[in-house]
């Protein structure tokens, strides 16, 4: 398992729309072996760390 990408709390970017978002929770998803993110700003919808960025 590799080290998530950003941390609770990071400010980043979601890349289709490049609207600034604050991780609220990460979680690892085994079975597709990379991280899924929630936002506060949407909290029904989850991100992997392919669609956000953090400049």
């Amino acid at each position: 398992m590799k080290k998530s990408m950003f941390n609770d709390g990071d400010e980043v970017n979601i890349r289709s729309s490049g609207e600034s978002v604050t991780i609220n929770k990460s979680q690892y998803v085994k079975n597709m072996k990379r991280y899924s993110y929630i936002v506060n700003e949407h909290p029904n919808t989850f991100f992997f760390e392919e669609e956000l960025t953090k400049d």
